[in-house]
């Protein structure tokens, strides 16, 4: 994820799970809570007062696998 990017933006259900309700969620990389409220601002629907928000710092334990895969001697390494 790389600071900036929009990562998620999903519909999301009532309590029940059963119907949309029109709201949502999304998720920005940020590299500090300033940086999501400035994103989060610039969102056109938000922008232009079609729709509010609640701005919420979210811990992700974020990590990352590498795999190798050599085909002429057809062999995999992870890292």
């Amino acid at each position: 994820m790389r600071d900036g990017n929009l990562t998620f933006a999903r519909p999301i259900s009532n309590e029940t799970g059963e119907h949309m309700q029109g709201i949502g969620l999304i998720i920005h990389c940020a590299s500090s809570f300033d940086a999501a409220r400035a994103l989060t601002e610039a969102d056109p629907m938000h922008k232009s007062g079609a729709r509010g928000f609640v701005l919420r710092k979210w811990m992700i334990n974020d990590g990352s696998l590498s795999v190798s895969v050599e085909l002429s001697t057809q062999t995999v390494a992870l890292d």
